[in-house]
């Protein structure tokens, strides 16, 4: 997996979160949560969506972090070690 496919999936898995979501319109390094309008459920369905789909732990703390879609990315490419 390379980091293109990376994105593709992590913007996959929140599109299947939230359908409405036009991905071509978010800006990589502004919080995320803020540009598609999900609330704490949404937000943790969509965090072990990722982790089942990448195969890939995200603690509590961790996951506080992860602000924007730059962010998410390069933590998830971290774990993958890619």
């Amino acid at each position: 997996m390379n980091q293109d496919e990376l994105k593709r999936i992590v913007l996959d898995e929140l599109t299947a979160i939230a359908p409405e979501i036009d991905t071509s319109t978010l800006v990589a390094d502004k919080p995320l949560r803020n540009q598609v309008d999900l609330d704490s459920v949404d937000w943790l369905n969509y965090l072990v969506a990722l982790h089942g789909k990448l195969q890939i732990a995200i603690p509590d703390a961790d996951a506080a972090k992860l602000t924007t879609l730059d962010k998410l990315i390069a933590y998830c490419a971290q774990k993958l070690g890619i």
